[in-house]
């Protein structure tokens, strides 16, 4: 992948998603090549035009003479456990462009609207040389804010008269937006919708930049995407310049180690307990979750304290 091949990476993408026993190793040894790309995050509930907001900011950057990688996270299949909806279907004119990389993954049940693999992937893309790492979301919803836990910048994309705008306020999305895009703000309702944008951000408070409402359209004619360039590198800079951006990195390392631990963990314990007839067989002989838990979690640490020679 050092000789910038996009079928290695993407051969290293799916190896993260097979979940390869080498995972961590191999994905310490990106970290130790990533070249500090921009992560932005595009969510929005389901027809807020995404696609095409990331379709046309990335015509922009490439005019710019930038290179790009699009990670869409899409909803799993039930049958075959793969994205929905296929790289192939969106962006196609960028399909063949050696600077743009695009990659569907699946889910595959993250309720946060973000799979782990997802957040590996990024890593891998920022390790292979991309300036900018687009990250577009399944959709909007009360479990949808693992976003602000892997992107630099996170964009909420809304369309007038959509309705969608008190939800994204009692769903908490307001505070995890570091800007609001009002897409085919061509449409009749946008100085309305605008309006009821900036209250909100009033009442929600932000701590360090104020997040700006950015209007574009998706037409034929696209516009407002120059406008959007700038306020995504002016948040870039906000990060790099001020202590907030610093501690909002921080954080975000933070939670990403507390997580890999966790997810370890997990399958730690859960292979330990499928291997073991005995727990098996509880299952069907007990009615009690709770108990069987402690019980089990007891057994655990009690063998991992034996283990370890305490």
């Amino acid at each position: 992948m050092a000789n910038q091949d996009q079928r290695a990476l993407a051969k290293v993408i799916t190896m993260i998603e097979n979940d390869h026993p080498k995972k961590l190793s191999i994905m310490s040894d990106l970290n130790a090549r990533k070249k500090n790309a921009h992560y932005i995050g595009i969510t929005g509930s389901p027809g807020a035009g995404k696609s095409s907001v990331v379709d046309h900011f990335l015509t922009l950057l490439r005019e710019k003479n930038k290179k790009i990688a699009v990670i869409a996270v899409d909803p799993t299949s039930p049958f075959s456990g793969g994205a929905l909806l296929g790289d192939r279907v969106r962006m196609q004119k960028h399909f063949t462009d050696e600077n743009v990389f695009i990659r569907s993954m699946a889910t595959r049940g993250s309720i946060g609207g973000l799979a782990r693999a997802t957040k590996d992937a990024i890593r891998a893309c920022d390790a292979y040389g991309f300036d900018y790492i687009l990250i577009e979301t399944v959709g909007v919803g009360q479990s949808e804010l693992d976003i602000m836990k892997v992107a630099d910048t996170t964009a909420v994309v809304l369309t007038p008269n959509s309705g969608d705008i008190m939800q994204v306020f009692k769903a908490g999305i307001m505070e995890i937006a570091d800007l609001f895009i009002l897409n085919k703000s061509d449409l009749p309702g946008v100085n309305k919708l605008k309006s009821q944008l900036e209250d909100l951000i009033h009442i929600a408070g932000h701590k360090g930049l104020e997040p700006p409402i950015i209007e574009t359209t998706s037409s034929e004619k696209p516009s407002g995407f120059d406008n959007l360039y700038e306020a995504f590198n002016k948040h870039w800079t906000y990060l790099e310049e001020t202590k907030t951006g610093k501690e909002k990195r921080q954080e975000q390392l933070q939670y990403e180690v507390y997580e890999l631990i966790q997810e370890e963990l997990w399958k730690e314990i859960k292979q330990s307990i499928e291997q073991d007839e005995a727990k098996q067989r509880s299952l069907s002989e007990h009615g009690d979750p709770y108990q069987i838990a402690e019980q089990w979690l007891k057994e655990w640490r009690r063998n991992r304290k034996g283990d370890s020679g305490g």
